[in-house]
C-alpha cells in the first residue's frame, strides 16, 4: 500500500539525503537516486524513471542534477523542483569553494601539492571507466562506433568545437532513425504506463499537467532574465572589459553545450579556459576535476574551480580571493540556472511525449559521439599529466599533440598504472582508488622530494 500523499518536509529530507549521497559522477548520482526514490520509497516507477532520464540525458546540462529537479517538479511542481535542483548543487558548491581557497593559497605548501600530484593519475583511471561505460551502453553496433571514431576526430585532430559535434550528431541519430531504425534506436527506456507502475506514487496520483503555451512563455522569460541579470549588472556597473563578464559569458554559452555531462564538455572547457583565455594551465584542470569527483554534486562543478582560478589571477585590483569568491558564485549561477529553465519549460511536454522514439534516436547519435569526446578528454589529459612538455603541431588542418618523451613523468605513469589496477582490477570504487593515489603521492613527496 504506498501514500496518497508525500509531504512537502518529507521530500525535503530525502532530497538533503540525495545531495549528501551524490557522490561517483553522474552514473553514481543517478544510480543514487534511483535506489532511494525507485527501490526505497516507490515514489516513481521505473519507466517513469527512465522517461525523465532520458529527457534529462537530451539536454545540456548535469543529467543527475535535472532529474532530481525533474521529480521534484513531479511531486511538488516548482517549489518542488526548485529544493530537489537547489540542494543538489549545494553541497559540491560549498566543499568545491573552500578547496579552491585552499587550492589558491596553499597549494605551494609540500603536503598540498602532493596530494594533487596523487589525485591527476586517478583522475585519468576515472575519465576512461567514464569512456568504457558510456560505450557499453551506446556504441551497439557498427554505425555507433563509427559516430564515437569520426566525434573524436573532429574534436581531437581538427579541434571542432563541441556545440557543433553535438548538434551534427542530434540531427544524424534523428534522421538515421527515420531510415535504419534498428541501428539508432539503441537507447531505450521510454515507455507507457505498465501494470507494475500502478504501485508508486507519481504514477498512481500525479496527473500530468496540460502544457501551456502562456505558462511557458511566462517561464522562458522569467529564468532567462535570472541567467542574464548578473552579466546585465555588471555590465552596467564595471563594464565589459573585465574577467567577471568574460567569465559568466563563457559559462553562460557551456551551459547550452553540455551535452553528455561533464565529462564530454571538460574538453571544450580546457580547449577555451586553458589554451584561449589562460585562465589555468593544463595540469590545474585536472587538479579541479580530481575536486569535483571527490566531492558531492555534478561533476560540472569544476566549472567552479575554473572561474575562482581565472578571477583569482586576473581580477585586478580586486583582492584576489574576494574576486575568486565572487567568481565562484556567478558561475555557479549561470551554469545552474538553465537546467531550472529547461526542466519548468519542457517538463510538461515531455510527458505528454512519453513513448516518442525521435527523441530517443536523436540522444542515441549524441551519446555515441559523447563517447568520442571523452575519449579526446582522456587522450587529451594524460598527455599533459604524463609529459613536461608537449608540441602542438598543425599541418593541413590538422592539429598534432606530439609529446617529448625525454620529459615523462614516470612517479605519475606509476601511480597511473596503480590507480587503473584498484579501480579496473581490483573493482574499488571512485573515491577508495583516488585516496589509494593521493597516498602513493604523499609517499612520493615524503621519500623523494
Amino acid at each position: 500500500m504506498i501514500d496518497k500523499q508525500v509531504s512537502f518536509k518529507e521530500a525535503f529530507k530525502v532530497w538533503v539525503r540525495v545531495a549528501i549521497n551524490s557522490f561517483g559522477g553522474p552514473a553514481g548520482q543517478i544510480a543514487v537516486i534511483h535506489k532511494i526514490l525507485v527501490e526505497e520509497k516507490k515514489w516513481i516507477s521505473e519507466n517513469r524513471f527512465l522517461h525523465a532520464l532520458n529527457y534529462c540525458m537530451l539536454l545540456p546540462g548535469p543529467e543527475a542534477q535535472q532529474l532530481a529537479t525533474y521529480i521534484g517538479w513531479l511531486l511538488h511542481r516548482s517549489k518542488g523542483g526548485l529544493v530537489a535542483g537547489i540542494l543538489f548543487v549545494l553541497p559540491g558548491f560549498i566543499s568545491i569553494l573552500i578547496l579552491s581557497i585552499l587550492y589558491a593559497a596553499y597549494r605551494d605548501i609540500g603536503i598540498v601539492a602532493a596530494i594533487f600530484f596523487g589525485i591527476k593519475p586517478a583522475v585519468l583511471a576515472i575519465v576512461i571507466g567514464a569512456v568504457i561505460k558510456i560505450g557499453k551502453r551506446a556504441l551497439k553496433n557498427e554505425v555507433m562506433v563509427t559516430m564515437a571514431v569520426l566525434a573524436f576526430v573532429a574534436i581531437f585532430f581538427f579541434q571542432v568545437d563541441f556545440p557543433y559535434i553535438v548538434v551534427v550528431a542530434g540531427l544524424t541519430g534523428f534522421i538515421g532513425g527515420k531510415l535504419w531504425e534498428e541501428k539508432f534506436y539503441v537507447i531505450k527506456g521510454h515507455g507507457e504506463k505498465s501494470d507494475g507502475d500502478s504501485g508508486y506514487f507519481i504514477d498512481s496520483y500525479i496527473r500530468p499537467v496540460k502544457p501551456s503555451p502562456v505558462k511557458t512563455l511566462k517561464t522562458v522569460l522569467l529564468f532567462l532574465s535570472l541567467w542574464a541579470l548578473p552579466l546585465v549588472l555588471i555590465a552596467l556597473w564595471i563594464g565589459m572589459e573585465n574577467i567577471f563578464f568574460s567569465e559568466g559569458l563563457f559559462f553562460s554559452k557551456t551551459a547550452v553545450v553540455t551535452f553528455g555531462g561533464a565529462y564530454s564538455v571538460l574538453a571544450y572547457i580546457a580547449q577555451k579556459a586553458v589554451e584561449d583565455y589562460g585562465w589555468l594551465k593544463s595540469g590545474e584542470m585536472l587538479d579541479g576535476l580530481g575536486m569535483a569527483e571527490t566531492t558531492p554534486g555534478p561533476l560540472i562543478q569544476v566549472v567552479q574551480f575554473v572561474g575562482f582560478m581565472g578571477a583569482y589571477r586576473f581580477a585586478g585590483s580586486l583582492d584576489p580571493m574576494m574576486a575568486g569568491i565572487l567568481a565562484s558564485l556567478l558561475v555557479t549561477w549561470t551554469t545552474f540556472v538553465p537546467s531550472f529553465l529547461f526542466i519548468f519549460t519542457g517538463a510538461p511536454y515531455i510527458e505528454y511525449l512519453r513513448g516518442n522514439k525521435n527523441l530517443t534516436t536523436a540522444l542515441s547519435g549524441i551519446t555515441a559521439a559523447v563517447v568520442g569526446v571523452v575519449l579526446n578528454l582522456g587522450v587529451w589529459f594524460a598527455i599533459h599529466t604524463l609529459f613536461g612538455k608537449v608540441n602542438e603541431n598543425h599541418s593541413l588542418g590538422i592539429r598534432w599533440l606530439i609529446p617529448e618523451w625525454a620529459t615523462i613523468d614516470i612517479p605519475s605513469l606509476v601511480i597511473g598504472l596503480i590507480a587503473a589496477f584498484v579501480y579496473f582490477i581490483l573493482k574499488w570504487d571512485m573515491l577508495k582508488t583516488i585516496l589509494v593515489s593521493v597516498i602513493c603521492g604523499i609517499l612520493y613527496h615524503f621519500a623523494f622530494s
